[in-house]
C-alpha cells in the first residue's frame, strides 16, 4: 500500500498563478498528507517566484550538487517554503542558468525559451538527485505537467537500480497542450545518462515536441490521469492502446480516488 508519496509538479498555486495545475498542485499533496501518508513535493523556482513573498529560503544541506548537461557543469540550488496555513513543504529547484532570472515556459515577450527540453531534463535529475539525499524512498511518484516528463524515463532507465526507487511505481497527469515549439535537436543528446541513453529514444522524433515529450512519460508510466475533459486526446488515446491503468477525471471528492490508484498500483505486500 502507498504510504509515501512524491510529488513533481509543474506548478503549485500560491507561488504562480492559479490554473487547473496549479490547484491541483497545491490541493492534492495536502489531501494525500492528511490522509496520513508521508509526501514531498518539489517544483522548479521560477524566476517570477517572489522569494520574500514566498517566504523560500535556501537548503544548504540538500544544495551544492552539479548536473552535467550537454558538457556543462550546473549547480543544483535547493529552496524551500512552507504554503501558508498548511503543514506542506514545497522544495524548488533553482539554478542561475535555466531559472533564476527566467519566467515559465515562455520569456516576456511570449516567446518559448529554445533550451526549455534542457530545463525539464536538470528539473528531473535535481529532484530525484535530492531525493536520494534525503534518503526518502517513495512508493509513488507522481508527475504533472511537461517539466517533469523525463521522470519516469529516469526512474525506468538511470535509476532502476538505487534502493530509493527500486519499489516505486510512476503515475503521469495528462493535461491540455502546453508547448508549442519542439525541444531542439540536441534534446535526445541532452537527456543521456546512465543507461537512460540516447539509443533508448530511436523510436522517437529527432525533434522532441509536446506529443513526444508526453509519450515518453506515458512509456515510462506505471499509471495515467486523465485530469480533465481539456486533458490532450492524442496523448490519452496513446495511453489506452499501451493498456496502462488510467484513472478518468475524478471530480472535487477527489483524494479518495486517487489513493485507491495509487493502491492499486502499489498494493500492500
Amino acid at each position: 500500500m502507498a504510504k509515501k508519496v512524491l510529488f513533481i509538479n509543474q506548478e503549485i498555486s500560491p507561488y504562480v498563478p492559479d490554473t487547473e495545475m496549479s490547484l491541483m498542485g497545491r490541493y492534492l499533496p495536502q489531501r494525500v498528507q492528511e490522509s496520513g501518508c508521508e509526501i514531498r513535493t518539489f517544483m522548479p523556482k521560477w524566476g517570477n517566484i517572489n522569494e520574500r513573498r514566498g517566504q523560500l529560503h535556501e537548503v544548504q544541506r540538500l544544495s551544492g550538487m552539479n548536473l552535467i548537461i550537454d558538457d556543462t557543469d550546473h549547480p543544483i540550488i535547493i529552496k524551500v517554503a512552507t504554503i501558508p496555513a498548511t503543514r506542506i513543504s514545497v522544495y524548488f529547484i533553482d539554478n542561475d542558468d535555466y531559472f533564476m532570472k527566467r519566467q515559465m515556459a515562455v520569456d516576456e515577450l511570449g516567446n518559448e525559451y529554445p533550451d526549455n527540453g534542457e530545463r525539464a531534463i536538470f528539473f528531473a535529475r535535481g529532484v530525484l538527485e535530492t531525493v536520494k539525499k534525503m534518503r526518502w524512498s517513495p512508493d509513488i511518484i507522481h508527475c504533472q505537467g511537461w517539466m517533469s516528463a523525463c521522470v519516469p524515463f529516469y526512474i525506468k532507465k538511470a535509476y532502476q537500480d538505487e534502493p530509493s526507487f527500486a519499489n516505486t511505481k510512476v503515475v503521469t497527469s495528462i493535461y491540455d497542450d502546453q508547448l508549442k515549439n519542439n525541444l531542439g535537436e540536441n534534446f535526445k543528446r541532452c537527456i543521456s545518462f546512465r543507461d537512460a541513453s540516447s539509443d533508448s529514444l530511436d523510436s522517437y522524433k529527432v525533434n522532441f515536441d509536446f506529443m513526444e515529450l508526453g509519450k515518453l512519460a506515458i512509456d515510462y508510466s506505471d499509471g495515467i490521469v486523465k485530469i480533465s475533459p481539456k486533458a490532450n486526446a492524442n496523448l490519452i488515446e496513446y495511453a489506452e492502446k499501451k493498456n496502462l491503468p488510467i484513472l478518468e477525471h475524478p471530480g472535487e471528492e477527489f483524494v479518495d480516488t486517487y489513493l485507491d490508484f495509487y493502491n492499486k498500483l502499489q498494493p500492500e505486500e
